[in-house]
C-alpha cells in the first residue's frame, strides 16, 4: 500500500512514543536520527525515495544491509550501529500488533542480535589536567566568559551534556544554599549544590547576559550565536578547542580523546577520591543503580592499590635469597662449556 511506511513510522513516533510510552525528548531525538538514516541508506543503496517506501522494504535482509552499511560507509561506532537497531527494534515491536499480517517479517528483524561492544578503559582527567583545562579559556571575552562557566559547570555538577543544554536560568538558584536543577534520562529531576567559586563565575554570566531578570528565566542558560540552545556536538567541539590548548601548554596531562561525558567521569572519580561515599555520588549523577556507580570504584586503580597496601599483613615466611649467578664462578665456567 502506498505511503503505509509514513503512516506507520508516524503513529510509531506520535501515539506510541510520545502519547503512549511518554519517552523522552533525547529518544525521541535518537529514535529519529535512526529512522532518517535508514531512509538515507534506502537511497543510497537501495535507490528507493522516501515517499515511495512500504513496509515491504523494511525486511531482514535491508535492515542487516543498512547496519553493516552504518559501519562500513559511515564508519559508525558499534555502539551507534546497536542504538540505531534499538529504534528499529522497538518500531518492530510496535508493528507486531498493528499489522499482524507481517508478524513473521517483524519477528525475524527483532532476531537481529546486538553486536558486543569491547569495554574500553574510563576516560577521566586529573585535577591538575581540569585545572589546566579551563586555565586556558580567555576572560577578557564575552563568548569565552560563557565557555568558562558553562565548562566549568558541567565538571562542577557531573552533568551529562543533554543536562546542561537543557538548562534554563529558573534552574539555577544563587542565594544559599546555592545549587542547580537537573533533568535526566527520564525527566528524572535531581538537585546538585554547586560551590562558592562556581556561584562566582556563574554570577557574573548571567549579570553579563541579563539572565537574571525574569522575563529570561525560561531561555537556554547556555545559548548559541542566534539566542538558542547549543548542541552536544557543538560543546564537544568547543571542549576540544580548549583540550588542544591545554595539551600544548602542558604535557601529558590531556588524553587525546576528550568529550563532555569525560568531564562527568572526571567529577565521580574526583568525588570519590576524596571520600565521598558511592551513595552520594550515585545521585548527584542521577545513576538509578548503584551498580552503574561502582564502574568508577572498579576503574580508580589507585585507590584500589592504597587499599591493598593498609589491610596489607605480612605473613610469608622469610625467603633466603642466595647471590646473584653472575658472581657464581663455578655456574659460570659450567654455563660457558655448554655446546662445546
Amino acid at each position: 500500500m502506498k505511503n503505509d511506511f509514513a503512516k506507520c513510522l508516524r503513529g510509531f513516533f506520535t501515539e506510541y512514543l510520545s502519547a503512549e510510552r511518554g519517552v523522552s525528548p533525547n529518544t525521541m531525538r535518537s529514535y529519529g536520527t535512526a529512522f532518517a538514516s535508514y531512509l538515507d541508506f534506502m537511497k543510497a543503496k537501495r535507490k528507493v525515495e522516501a515517499e515511495k517506501l512500504t513496509l515491504e522494504h523494511m525486511d531482514r535482509k535491508n535492515v542487516l544491509d543498512y547496519l553493516d552499511w552504518l559501519q562500513a560507509d559511515k564508519d559508525s561506532s558499534v555502539s551507534t550501529r546497536n542504538q540505531r537497531l534499538a529504534a528499529i527494534h522497538a518500531f518492530c515491536r510496535y508493528m507486531q500488533y498493528e499489522d499482524v499480517i507481517r508478524l513473521q517479517q517483524w519477528q525475524e528483524i527483532l532476531g537481529i542480535k546486538m553486536k558486543k561492544t569491547i569495554k574500553s578503559t574510563m576516560n577521566y582527567l586529573t585535577l591538575d589536567a581540569v585545572k589546566a583545562l579551563l586555565e586556558q579559556i580567555p576572560q577578557d571575552i564575552v563568548r569565552s566568559r560563557r565557555d568558562l562557566a558553562m565548562l566549568s559547570l558541567l565538571y562542577e555538577t557531573g552533568a551529562r551534556v543533554q543536562e546542561l543544554i537543557d538548562l534554563r536560568p529558573v534552574d539555577v538558584c544563587l542565594t544559599k544554599p546555592c545549587y542547580v536543577t537537573l533533568f535526566g534520562k527520564g525527566s528524572k529531576k535531581r538537585i546538585v549544590p554547586i560551590q562558592d567559586a562556581q556561584v562566582t563565575i556563574l554570577r557574573k554570566y548571567m549579570e553579563e547576559n541579563y539572565l537574571l531578570e525574569l522575563r529570561m528565566n525560561q531561555r537556554p542558560l547556555f545559548q548559541n550565536g542566534r539566542g538558542g540552545k547549543l548542541t552536544g556536538a557543538g560543546i564537544t567541539y568547543i571542549l576540544k578547542n580548549y583540550a588542544t590548548m591545554a595539551r600544548n601548554a602542558t604535557e601529558n596531562l590531556i588524553p587525546d580523546k576528550i568529550s563532555p561525558h569525560c568531564l562527568r567521569h572526571s567529577k565521580a572519580m574526583h568525588l570519590l577520591q576524596a571520600g565521598v561515599n558511592l551513595i552520594y555520588i550515585r545521585d548527584i549523577l542521577g545513576h538509578v543503580s548503584i551498580q552503574t556507580t561502582e564502574i568508577y570504584a572498579r576503574a580508580d586503580s589507585k585507590q584500589k592499590k592504597e587499599a591493598l597496601e593498609a589491610a596489607y599483613v605480612d605473613v610469608l615466611p622469610d625467603i633466603e635469597v642466595k647471590s646473584s649467578w653472575e658472581k657464581d664462578a663455578e655456574l659460570k665456567v659450567w654455563l660457558k662449556s655448554l655446546g662445546k
